[in-house]
């Protein structure tokens, strides 16, 4: 036997209170009727039946707990092999991890907001599968093709501007790491999401965007920042907040680079949108391109499906707590009769 919701076994710690419940309490019943009456007028009010009634009403609702917190577990045995298929696109995101993605053009800062928007992409999505490739100087399948959106979301939330130490910006890294990530999927409908404020510090990005074409990778950009520039607000030696500099101890100052963006868009037919407070880009990307895209065969595979048996579990409790106002109390029924 196996069960579907293994974590509901927490709430099992009520039949172990339950018990101690009913024991105090039979405990403090006797105490109380102690005060009222000495012990041999005691047995004689209070009979052996009675007790025995009331420890198998307690006993009954233990029971029906217990099972009822077994139900809730869901209970499985039994299977049956059933083809599965999945329908969906796949959806590669390029997310910018450089010092420049810590400006505060776009609140709380560059990072973050893009983690926000990415997060409410993946609240859209149904079957398609999504990965993510952070890059810098160099770039990094952070999360490979996925339908486990839990597991992604996890990845996601482990990134920040040092999870690749290499410095600088390569846009043309995180679209070769992206090609590669598609190796099994779908042959169309591969898209890639470049989130950047546009800084190509490395080069080699017009041969990238070529390759991508003819692979038929349709690039998706979200240009991310201010295009007037702002400072990048960094933590000093001594904890404080200071500005980055280069290395002449000049004040860096990034902005929005939007030509390159706008140009692997078009070059791939994808599309390029502009984040701004109140609309980060991704859900405009969504409604407008890539729920209408034809969703393709991804993957047909052999999978468990295991057999339900959380009624019998359900049923009997319902039985039992059914049963269990019934069971009465013939002191109650013995005095009636004498009246």
């Amino acid at each position: 036997m196996r069960f579907g919701l293994p974590y509901m076994s927490i709430l099992l710690w009520l039949v172990p209170l339950l018990v101690v419940f009913y024991f105090l309490a039979a405990k403090m019943r006797k105490k109380t009727m102690e005060r009222f009456a000495e012990s041999p007028l005691l047995v004689e009010i209070a009979s052996d039946a009675d007790r025995r009634r009331r420890n198998i009403s307690s006993a009954i609702i233990v029971v029906s707990v217990f099972l009822i917190v077994l139900s809730l577990m869901r209970p499985q045995w039994g299977f049956q092999w059933r083809e599965v298929e999945r329908r969906g696109i796949d959806i590669v995101i390029a997310l910018d991890t450089s010092k420049s993605m810590l400006a505060e053009d776009v609140l709380p800062n560059r990072l973050e907001r893009a983690k926000l928007g990415i997060k409410d992409l993946v609240r859209k999505l149904k079957g398609d599968r999504i990965g993510l490739v952070v890059f810098s100087g160099t770039a990094f399948l952070q999360c490979p093709l996925t339908v486990d959106y839990n597991g992604f979301l996890l990845s996601l939330d482990d990134v920040t501007v040092d999870t690749i130490p290499v410095g600088g910006t390569s846009l043309a890294n995180a679209i070769y790491t992206a090609m590669k990530s598609y190796e099994g999927g779908g042959k169309k409908n591969k898209i890639l999401i470049v989130i950047t404020d546009g800084e190509d510090l490395e080069g080699g990005v017009d041969k990238a965007i070529a390759m991508a074409k003819h692979e038929g990778v349709r690039i998706f950009a979200v240009g991310i920042g201010a295009i007037e520039g702002e400072l990048i607000p960094v933590t000093g030696k001594e904890g404080r907040r200071v500005f980055l500099k280069d290395q002449k101890g000049n004040v860096v100052k990034t902005s929005l680079r939007e030509d390159v963006l706008q140009k692997m868009a078009i070059e791939t037919n994808g599309m390029y949108v502009r984040a701004t407070g109140g609309e980060f880009g991704l859900d405009l990307i969504y409604e407008k391109e890539l729920s209408k895209l034809e969703k393709e065969e991804l993957k047909s595979r052999m999978e468990k499906r295991y057999h339900e048996r959380y009624q019998y579990f359900l049923g009997l409790a319902l039985l039992l707590l059914f049963i269990e106002p019934f069971i009465g109390d013939s002191r109650r029924k013995d005095r009636a009769f004498v009246k």
